[in-house]
């Protein structure tokens, strides 16, 4: 399949040392995110290698995530399926009955993934809404349904929360929509 690079994005990580390095790619059938975040979590260092396929509208329809965390090694591949207001999520094969109706995929180690809501929601200047995404936590990569609320405050900002984390920030985004400052978690390092 033929798959042309949109761009390419490295953050430096704020909270530990380590960086992340991605890439958005275009298909004929949707969007792809493919990336490798390395740092020092506190379970060892950390490599994970992640790859999120979304449909031309930036929903979900799998991704897959590799790598090590310390000694574990780390091999996940989640699928979506179904339509809005209807999608079904596996992780590893296994139903998670409490992600069900997410539209959007959120690694909780990188900033990619804020990507396809914001895109899937193009919203206006002054426009907000609510995007509950289907969570990868992390450290416990485990899923659950996480609240988000976007609003967009200027041609290149969007007004963030998270209730769960009790983080709300302004993220600034460049011309793709990818995240470019994420207040205290990370910042572009190069583009």
């Amino acid at each position: 399949m033929d798959r042309r690079v949109v761009a390419s994005f490295l953050w430096r990580r704020l909270e530990e040392p380590g960086h992340d390095a991605c890439r958005l790619l275009r298909s004929v059938d949707g969007w792809r995110l493919e990336g490798t975040t390395v740092f020092d979590a506190a379970a060892g260092p950390c490599c994970l290698r992640y790859e999120v396929l979304a449909d031309n509208d930036f929903r979900t329809r799998r991704a897959a995530v590799s790598g090590y965390l310390g000694r574990r090694a780390v091999e996940l591949r989640i699928v979506a399926s179904g339509r809005p207001g209807s999608r079904r999520w596996r992780l590893n094969g296994e139903p998670v009955s409490r992600v069900d109706g997410c539209l959007d995929l959120d690694l909780g180690f990188t900033p990619a993934t804020n990507l396809l809501p914001i895109r899937r929601l193009a919203l206006g200047i002054g426009e907000a809404a609510e995007a509950p995404a289907a969570y990868l936590s992390f450290p416990g990569l485990r899923m659950s349904a996480l609240v988000q609320h976007y609003r967009r405050v200027g041609r290149d900002a969007y007004a963030y929360e998270s209730p769960s984390f009790r983080y709300a920030a302004t993220l600034q985004v460049e011309r793709h929509g990818m995240v470019v400052d994420y207040p205290g978690l990370f910042e572009l390092a190069g583009h």
